[in-house]
């Protein structure tokens, strides 16, 4: 016998941690099996039309692919972005998604989510694809993450942005070369280069 709606929604879910609700049905799996299973609490639906099984694990990582899947356009950016790259000792209470300065701004409840708007360069220029749970993951690299602190350093703090700096030199995860070709691309480079200079020097 063919397997059920019910145990191939199962397995999908076993093989790739969460989906949408858009993606059960290019499956052929009807909403009412997905609301089924949630009854009986072999599934979990974490913020509406995302769906997990209950054992998934949740980590920081996790929560920034759940992010992910919610908001495919989005770039994690400034504080998750140095969590992240293990540039920071901060545990944000809010993933930090960046989304086109004109585009819509959906309404979610979960995960917590704190948006800011990027245009033109900002939204391609030292973004990557990162795999977490067999998700790609649109991060800011470190280089250009430690910039965007800088940029946005009012709205995080300096003391944030300053600790990206110092332990991206330290571990070789940004250049002063890159951190100068983000920096000016941002018209933030008269603002960090003391810093750059000072914390370069204390690494020398």
């Amino acid at each position: 016998m063919p397997p059920t709606q019910r145990t191939r929604a199962l397995d999908l879910l076993k093989a790739r941690g969460m989906l949408r609700l858009r993606d059960f049905i290019a499956e052929n799996i009807e909403p009412e099996t997905l609301a089924r299973l949630v009854r009986d609490q072999q599934i979990i639906r974490p913020a509406r039309g995302l769906y997990q099984l209950p054992d998934a694990q949740i980590d920081a990582a996790h929560t920034l692919a759940e992010a992910a899947v919610l908001i495919p356009k989005g770039v994690v950016c400034l504080i998750s972005a140095l969590q992240f790259h293990m540039l920071t000792l901060q545990m944000p209470s809010e993933v930090w998604m960046a989304i086109e300065r004109t585009a819509w701004k959906p309404t979610i409840s979960y995960p917590p989510i704190r948006f800011v708007r990027f245009s033109g360069w900002a939204m391609t220029e030292g973004v990557e694809r990162y795999s977490i749970q067999s998700y790609k993951v649109h991060i800011t690299n470190p280089a250009r993450t430690v910039v965007d602190c800088f940029r946005y350093r009012n709205k995080i703090g300096i003391d944030i942005a300053m600790e990206g700096l110092r332990e991206g030199i330290r571990h070789r995860k940004c250049t002063p070369d890159q951190l100068w070709q983000y920096g000016k691309k941002a018209k933030v480079w008269t603002v960090m280069r003391p810093y750059v200079e000072a914390v370069v020097a204390d690494a020398a």
